[in-house]
C-alpha cells in the first residue's frame, strides 16, 4: 500500500457517488435513441434527485424503523463495496477485506434491507415485489459466487484485488473457457441484480410487473432520492467490477510491494 493507492481508492468512491446518476442517464439516453426518441438527457437523473430532495418526507402509517433505515443501509453497503472493490486500484487500504464473500454478503444485505422495507409497508404490491426480489436474489447471489470463484482458482485467492492483478499479468486466463462462461454468467447477474430488462423494467408503471419499483412505491422525498441514488451506485459498481475482472487496464494503480 502507498499514498497513491489510498488516493485512488478515495477517488473511486467519489467517482461512484458522483458518476452513478450519469451512468443511469446514459443508459436511459441510449435506450431512448434506440426507440427513436430524443430522451431527457444524460443529466436528467441528477435533476430528479434534486427534485426529490426538495420534497417533503412522507412516511406511511404503520411502518417501523425497518422502512426508515432501509435506504441508508442500501446506500451504505453499496459505498462499502465501492470502497473495497478494485475499481481503480489494487492494494488499497481496504484491499485485505476485498474478499469475494464480503462483496456478495454486502450485496445481499442491501437486497434484504430493501425487501424487508417492502414487506414492512403492509401493502400487497410491496409484499409482491419483495417476494420476487428475494427469489431473484436466491438465484443471483450463488451465481456471483460460482462465477468469481471460477476466476479465483487460477489466481489462488478469493481476494478481488488478487484476481484483478492476476488477470492483468495473465490475460490468457480471461479468454479461457471458464473465463468466458464466468463473464456470460456475471453479465446476466448484473442485469438481474440491478433490475434491468428483461428481468425487471425500472421505467414500468404497471404494478403487476414491478419488482424493485414495487418495494419502493411508498418512498417519497429525500428517502426516495437515496434509494434511487443507491440503485445507480450499485449499477455503476457492478459494471466497473465486471469490466475490471475481465479487462483490467494498465490504469489500475497497484500499491503492492
Amino acid at each position: 500500500m502507498n499514498a497513491l493507492s489510498a488516493v485512488a481508492g478515495a477517488a473511486q468512491i467519489g467517482a461512484v457517488m458522483t458518476g452513478a446518476p450519469l451512468v443511469v442517464g446514459l443508459m436511459r439516453q441510449v435506450r431512448a435513441r434506440a426507440e427513436g426518441r430524443c430522451g431527457a438527457g444524460v443529466l436528467q437523473p441528477w435533476r430528479d434527485l434534486r427534485k426529490q430532495l426538495r420534497k417533503q418526507q412522507v412516511t406511511p402509517d404503520g411502518t417501523t424503523l425497518v422502512f426508515a433505515a432501509a435506504p441508508a443501509v442500501v446506500a451504505a453497503t453499496t459505498l462499502l463495496i465501492a470502497a473495497i472493490a478494485p475499481l481503480a486500484a489494487t492494494g488499497s487500504p481496504l484491499d485485505p477485506v476485498a474478499d469475494l464473500f464480503v462483496v456478495v454478503g454486502l450485496l445481499f444485505l442491501g437486497t434484504v434491507a430493501l425487501t424487508l422495507a417492502g414487506i414492512d409497508t403492509g401493502t400487497s404490491f410491496g409484499g409482491m415485489g419483495a417476494s420476487r426480489e428475494i427469489t431473484i436474489a436466491a438465484l443471483v447471489e450463488p451465481t456471483i459466487l460460482l462465477a468469481v470463484f471460477a476466476l479465483s482458482i487460477p489466481a489462488g485467492s478469493a481476494n478481488l484485488g488478487a484476481i484483478v492483478a492476476f488477470s492483468l499479468q495473465n490475460p490468457a486466463e480471461v479468454v479461457s473457457l471458464a473465463g468466458i462462461l464466468a463473464f456470460v454468467a456475471l453479465v446476466i447477474v448484473v442485469i438481474a441484480e440491478t433490475g434491468r430488462l428483461p428481468v425487471d423494467n425500472p421505467a414500468t408503471h404497471l404494478e403487476l410487473t414491478m419488482v424493485h419499483e414495487a418495494m419502493v412505491l411508498e418512498y417519497a422525498g429525500p428517502k426516495l432520492a437515496l434509494v434511487e441514488w443507491a440503485s445507480g451506485m450499485r449499477l455503476t459498481v457492478l459494471l466497473a467490477l465486471l469490466a475490471n475482472l475481465f479487462s483490467p487496464g494498465e490504469s489500475q494503480v497497484t500499491g503492492r510491494a
